[in-house]
């Protein structure tokens, strides 16, 4: 029997006291979902979610009668978060859907183990643990877990119509637990049903695009993705700019040590078009912290191929690191796909590595003048103050960003002496 009772993270003092308070009393609670899945496959654990046959309520009265904190996070859907330590655990009561269109379920609440995993999307995320850890697998999922299957339960076609955001979820876990080529029947059915993904809201859409995006290596699901032209659906302006960077930046990534961008990664998968990108931010409902990393993205300018120190550092100024360092990794992680037999792409990496440890490090000097200044020096409101300090900060940024403010100062005084 398969078994995870020697992982660590079951036998925390937290979830036992949890699993004991729902197993008592004529009601039986298992772990289920990722965290089974996950030990299973030699992978961290993080949340536990828990299924039991009690309902919501009970599930609640139990917890304070223990003194136990419990959040009715989705309680309508059967989900309560129970707090122990300091630790959330998600409890579900079983289900089974009565209706579904798409996009919402209605549920019934049950006692049927097997009724609540074919309900599931996944085989590899329909497996429970008992109180003493053992596995129960209703679903083949062990046999998807040991060969790395991504593989919906029973008819694909059918657990799709179900909710559609399942086509995405199917790419997602391919790309974390999955292994050679997607299961053909799962393939064919995200493909046939891809224009469904126009019903759902673009909030989920891109919540589920980004958590792909995050993947260690999302360049397998992206590809077929883009075969069954799931891909060109969600992200049509990918369609002619290709996914062909995205091997060459996690390889990068993985060499160089970068923190994995969902945000890096769509922009090597799309132009670098201020217009279309601002679309882009509005139809999938972007935060505004990812629209802007976009945005700094298209409006930095791409580098000259000889560019000085002192050139990149002026370069910087004007528009920014956050973008530049977009521009330097795509660019070195395409250098450094080609640079293997090729001098000049080697040199180029070599470069663009010492550009961007400058990107990094840079803090942006501040401009002594205001235009307070300006208009101290006699010079009226208006918009003549906004070009005199322009003029200025010009000057001061030819000189390096070396002169101080009174040196600053007293060019400013000759300016408007000579005006007036």
């Amino acid at each position: 029997m398969t078994s995870v009772a020697g992982e660590t993270w079951f036998q925390d003092t937290a979830l036992q006291r949890v699993m004991t308070l729902l197993n008592s009393d004529g009601g039986e609670a298992r772990v289920a979902g990722g965290a089974v899945r996950n030990a299973l496959m030699g992978l961290a654990v993080a949340d536990v979610d828990i299924a039991t046959t009690l309902r919501p309520e009970v599930v609640v009265d139990r917890a304070k009668a223990a003194g136990i904190k419990a959040v009715p996070t989705g309680i309508e859907h059967g989900t309560v978060t129970l707090v122990v330590d300091g630790r959330g655990f998600e409890v579900t009561t079983l289900r089974r859907d009565i209706e579904t269109n798409g996009r919402h379920a209605v549920v019934e609440f049950g006692t049927d183990w097997k009724a609540d995993a074919e309900r599931r999307d996944l085989t590899i995320n329909a497996l429970y643990a008992d109180d003493k850890g053992e596995v129960i697998d209703l679903v083949e999922g062990l046999k998807d877990i040991e060969s790395r299957t991504v593989r919906f339960i029973g008819d694909a076609s059918q657990r799709i119509a179900e909710d559609h955001l399942r086509i995405l979820r199917f790419f997602r876990f391919f790309a974390y637990y999955g292994s050679g080529r997607p299961d053909a029947d799962g393939l064919r059915a995200c493909a046939r049903a891809k224009d469904k993904l126009s019903s759902l809201s673009a909030e989920r859409v891109w919540t589920e695009t980004k958590k792909l995006l995050g993947a260690p290596d999302p360049s397998r699901a992206l590809l077929w993705m883009r075969q069954s032209r799931v891909l060109t659906e969600i992200l049509p302006e990918t369609e002619k700019w290709g996914i062909d960077g995205i091997h060459g930046l996690v390889a990068s990534e993985k060499a160089l040590g970068w923190e994995v961008d969902p945000l890096l990664r769509l922009s090597a998968m799309v132009p670098p078009d201020g217009q279309r990108l601002e679309a882009l931010a509005k139809r999938l409902r972007l935060s505004n912290a990812d629209a802007l990393k976009l945005e700094r993205w298209a409006s930095t300018p791409g580098l000259p191929d000889e560019v000085t120190d002192v050139g990149f550092i002026r370069l910087l100024y004007r528009h920014g690191k956050e973008g530049m360092i977009f521009r330097l990794k795509l660019a070195l992680s395409s250098a450094r796909s080609a640079a293997e037999g090729d001098a000049l792409a080697m040199r180029r990496s070599a470069r663009l590595s010492q550009l961007l440890s400058m990107a990094d490090n840079y803090g942006k000097p501040t401009f002594p003048l205001s235009g307070a200044d300006v208009v101290a020096a006699g010079v009226p409101a208006g918009k003549r103050v906004g070009v005199i300090l322009k003029e200025l900060e010009e000057f001061w940024i030819s000189r390096n960003f070396n002169p101080e403010r009174p040196e600053l100062a007293a060019r400013l005084e000759s300016m408007v002496a000579e005006e007036k």
